[in-house]
């Protein structure tokens, strides 16, 4: 048994088919096929069902697999140790970032990584929260930029900003015509959120006081994936919604008003890691690289 079957395994099991986890690894599908018959010879148990339509993982390859990924990130920790010497930030860096975030924060972002450690390969995976949680956890990513609180004993925190929100509504709606706006004149608005899953709903419904999204008398419950298209929504006259400040765009689009929230409405983004990660000096080297490279819409932590 080798740390390439190893390697092998987990792609298959990630991609759910051969050739495309044969791409991921850079070798032939026959290649890598021909590898994990034999892991399954040396070990005595068939680690994957195999039909001419699916592949599946048995029950005993998903426990082969969560074992392989922990050897495979222990192996890597000892490349990692080694290359510690070479400088920080070197070689790859596999970042989750979350949908709400991702878009706003990596233009400005990207640049000032480039521009103070060029040898650093940034590999950015954006998700929702619970799912990069589940892949910091796996060892599959390195560590995640969050809203936090995130409350998990194998992990470690640091903050790094705070992001006020915002309401945004159309020209012609009564909010408005207001200088800022109370959160409980939004328990009186057609809200539109993100659907399930995404932290934004959650802190926009605790902003406003809400378990649950009210219903709406006409019945309709509007939900998106992406503030994109919420916004379109909102400059179509459908509702308001809640942005974080990085989310607002141009001010100069007459579609929309922005208006601030009195009081302190805002979502704290953070980093966050296993506390078992080797290489903590250089996730507190980007924590550095983030901070002063912070637009002016946001404050540090």
């Amino acid at each position: 048994m080798t740390l390439r079957e190893l390697r092998y395994l987990v792609a298959l099991a990630d991609h759910g088919h051969f050739g495309r986890a044969a791409e991921a690894c850079h070798v032939s599908q026959p290649t890598l096929s021909t590898q994990l018959k034999k892991l399954e010879e040396y070990l005595g148990a068939a680690l994957f069902e195999r039909t001419n339509k699916a592949l599946h993982i048995t029950p005993i390859g998903e426990q082969i697999v969560a074992k392989a990924r922990r050897v495979l990130a222990e192996a890597d920790t000892i490349v990692e140790l080694a290359s510690q010497k070479v400088g920080p930030l070197t070689g790859p860096l596999n970042l989750g970032v979350i949908p709400t975030l991702s878009p706003y924060l990596l233009p400005w972002l990207l640049p000032a990584l480039k521009g103070a450690y060029p040898d650093l390969r940034l590999v950015v995976h954006e998700d929702l929260t619970d799912h990069l949680l589940e892949r910091l956890k796996a060892h599959r990513i390195d560590a995640a930029l969050l809203a936090l609180p995130i409350k998990e004993e194998e992990l470690e925190t640091l903050p790094l900003f705070d992001e006020p929100f915002f309401v945004a509504c159309p020209p012609s709606h009564r909010l408005a015509k207001a200088k800022s706006v109370r959160t409980s004149d939004l328990r009186k608005v057609h809200l539109l959120l993100l659907t399930d899953g995404h932290c934004l709903r959650e802190q926009a419904l605790a902003v406003c006081g809400f378990d649950e999204a009210p219903a709406e008398d006409d019945g309709t419950d509007f939900r998106a994936t992406s503030l994109e298209t919420i916004r379109q929504m909102v400059a179509a006259g459908i509702g308001c919604t809640l942005l974080p400040a990085m989310a607002l765009g141009s001010r100069q689009d007459r579609r929309l008003e922005f208006r601030p929230i009195t009081g302190e409405a805002s979502r704290r983004i953070g980093l966050v890691w296993r506390r078992s990660y080797p290489k903590t000096a250089d996730l507190e080297s980007l924590a550095d690289v983030i901070r002063n490279a912070l637009p002016p819409a946001v404050r540090a932590a």
